[in-house]
């Protein structure tokens, strides 16, 4: 059994494992959401989406310009 809620700023799913204690993962890491149109699309072809393969390259920038300086 499992419960979805908003907890630490998020979308949540929350279970009790197999020990009994109660754990959660945020919701996009679980299949509760419907997938979004990208993720219909690729088909599993793609784990990432344009959006954050961009704010990947952009912090991967900011770190780089960092260490220049």
């Amino acid at each position: 059994m499992s419960t979805r809620k908003q907890n630490w700023g998020e979308d949540r799913v929350m279970f009790y494992d197999a020990q009994g204690r109660l754990r959660s993962l945020p919701a996009s890491w679980t299949d509760v959401n419907e997938a979004d149109l990208f993720s219909q699309v690729a088909a599993g072809r793609s784990f990432s989406r344009p959006d954050d393969l961009s704010a990947l390259a952009s912090l991967i920038d900011r770190i780089k310009r960092r260490q220049e300086q």
